[in-house]
């Protein structure tokens, strides 16, 4: 198998082969595309999003600076916001619903590394794709791990650190995330 089939099936792979050294690049050049355009030009920006991810949905908005790893591996619904300095490392899919805010300074990975020296010394990585629902509210400074899954009505707070699937109607918080309290679903 190419490093490139492996990441695509999930399977640790080489971060630094050239097929994938090359995607990153395309990525840079396309994040940089849609970072120097003008703030107020909402129709560009929802032309230039469309072009370089999976799919976008309407009243989309994403502030400066938007980075990502691969871009058409992101899916975002409808009536979402990404505050200043988003990061989205989507070697696989991020799945985003519907009505989500996220604050500044987040970062969302479906990428990790092994515990190994060797295996880091061999830059290996190793990807699983993330979930976050309808009416989704990451706090600033939020970090999503690879794999999890975040349900609908739920609030992510500043700083929280999520490893692990959080619930349904859920208010998350710390390092790592943790639920503290039920949230009513009142829609």
């Amino acid at each position: 198998m190419k490093e490139i089939e492996k990441m695509k099936a999930g399977l640790e792979y080489c971060y630094d082969d050239e097929e994938i050294s090359l995607m990153k690049l395309k990525a840079i050049e396309n994040a940089n595309i849609f970072n120097s355009l003008d703030e107020d030009d909402l129709e560009k920006q929802h032309e230039v999003l469309t072009d370089i991810l999976g799919s976008v949905g309407e009243k989309v908005w994403i502030a400066k600076r938007f980075c990502f790893d691969n871009g058409k591996n992101i899916f975002i619904g409808n009536n979402f916001t990404g505050n200043f300095n988003l990061t989205i490392l989507d070697i696989k899919e991020v799945y985003i619903g519907d009505n989500v805010m996220i604050g500044p300074n987040t970062l969302i990975t479906t990428v990790g590394h092994p515990l190994s020296p060797k295996g880091r010394r061999d830059h290996l990585a190793q990807a699983s794709e993330i979930h976050i629902g309808d009416d989704v509210w990451l706090g600033g400074n939020v970090t999503v791990l690879p794999g999890v899954t975040i349900g609908n009505n739920v609030v992510i707070g500043a700083g929280a650190v999520v490893n692990k699937d959080i619930p349904d109607n859920s208010l998350a918080v710390g390092v790592p995330a943790k639920v503290i309290k039920e949230i009513e679903n009142d829609i």
